[in-house]
């Protein structure tokens, strides 16, 4: 199983998703930006680490949202949910090719990649319980 970070950018009442490239694996598909965590990396040093590669910013990595396990007909991974924020930089796309800032209610207007819909639901309980 591969391991997976997902960062849930907040800023004001709204976070956002990222729109997966041309010619990267899901393309079209809207996502929480992350990546794969290296060996001996910890989950939050990874979202620093891919946060910084793909949008050329720097977070801080706060709360502890869920996990979603999917199985792509290649490879079965599972996703690891923060909450974050910007702390320094202006957002630069290099992986992704569109962002949207959204709100909750907005969601269901984008095709998300099926292993971060799950997520949906479990931030919406954390975020109810502030």
């Amino acid at each position: 199983m591969i391991e997976v970070t997902a960062a849930i950018i907040e800023k004001d009442d709204k976070f956002l998703i990222a729109r997966r490239g041309k010619g990267k694996h899901l393309a079209g598909y809207w996502e929480f930006p992350g990546g794969k965590i290296e060996a001996d990396e910890t989950a939050e040093a990874c979202l620093y680490r891919e946060l910084n590669e793909e949008f050329q910013i720097n977070v801080s990595v706060n709360n502890f949202v869920g996990e979603s396990v999917y199985e792509y007909p290649n490879k079965k991974i599972i996703l690891k949910a923060f909450t974050c924020k910007i702390i320094s930089g202006e957002i630069q796309l290099t992986d992704h090719d569109k962002i949207e800032w959204i709100t909750i209610d907005e969601i269901k207007q984008y095709n998300l990649a099926p292993a971060d819909m799950p997520l949906i639901a479990l931030y919406d309980k954390a975020r109810n319980n502030r």
